[in-house]
This record gives structure tokens, sequence and C-alpha cells, in this order.
């Protein structure tokens, strides 16, 4: 007995009672040691894997954002391409060429569809973001749009062309 010592009483699969040596004890400290390091590292490699998949997702959301940005931005610089085709339609409507409205009507129903936006400054407080003054009348008080010579747009609700008018202020 002096080469193997005796530890607390075991029960085995037959419910009896059999000491447990130093050797087994020590044999069941270390499994229950590598199966503490085994679920450590797993969890760790389960944080790893929740990170790695978060910033997947991020990345995800971001690469969509920035193609969206760049869809909207490609067909905004197509619209302004567009904008003096509706310039000489509006013009021919005002001057009362025949024809010309349906034409109009539809293109500019089919840019409003998509994001366009004709300006409405008339009567308006003047706002350099929105309009540019290419004729200024004295009068007292605040600046206000007396006439809009060419209309302004916004394309999604940015401006995209500022109005040409006259002010008054």
């Amino acid at each position: 007995m002096d080469a193997e010592m005796v530890d607390p009483v075991a029960e085995d699969e037959l419910g009896d009672e059999t000491p447990v040596t130093e050797a087994e004890a020590t044999a069941g400290e270390a499994v229950e040691h590598d199966i503490e390091a085994l679920l450590a590292e797993r969890d760790q490699f389960k944080d790893i894997a929740l990170r790695l998949q978060a910033d997947f997702e991020n990345f995800r959301k971001r690469t969509q954002a920035l193609q969206s940005d760049e869809i909207d931005r490609a067909t905004g610089r197509l619209v302004e391409e567009i904008l003096p085709v509706l310039d000489a339609c509006e013009l021919a409507f005002t001057h009362g060429a025949d024809g010309v409205e349906p034409i109009w009507s539809a293109l500019i129903g089919v840019l409003q569809r998509q994001g366009l936006e004709a300006m409405d400054l008339q009567g308006k407080p003047f706002d350099p973001a929105e309009a540019d003054a290419v004729l200024h009348e004295e009068g007292d008080g605040e600046p206000v749009v007396v006439e809009v010579m060419r209309t302004g747009y916004r394309w999604k609700g940015k401006t995209l062309r500022p109005a040409m008018v006259r002010v008054k202020g």
C-alpha cells in the first residue's frame, strides 16, 4: 500500500465501493482540466465566429449602401444631362409650340417617378443653395424670389441644378 495511496472511496458500476488510487485521481483531474480547456477553446472559437459574422454583415450593408449611392449619383448625372431637353420643352410650351406638351409631360413624369423634383421658388425667400440670383432689384426686407427664369431641380432631395431667379429685397 506504500506504492499506491488510497484516496476517498468511489462507487463502481455495480454500486460497490472501491478505493480510488492517486493515479486514478490524477487522471480524473487531468480529464477535467482537458474538458475545461476544450470548453474554453470552443467558447473562444464561437466568439471569433460571431465577430466574423457581424463584421461580414456590416461589410455587406456598407457595400450595399455604397453601391446604392453610386447608382444614385450615376442616374443623377444622366438626369442632369437631360435637363437641357426639359428646358427646351418648357420654353417651347411657354411660347405656344404645338405638340410639345405631351412629350414634355411624359418626360417630366418619368423623371419625377424616379426622384426628380422641380423647385417652386416663386414668392419664397431666396436661398442660395437652391437658386442663383442673376438679377437683383432693390427692396426692403429679406430677399424674395420674384421671377424664376430657369427652373431648378432636386434629385432625390439634393439640389441637382439651382434655379436662375430674379430677386427683390
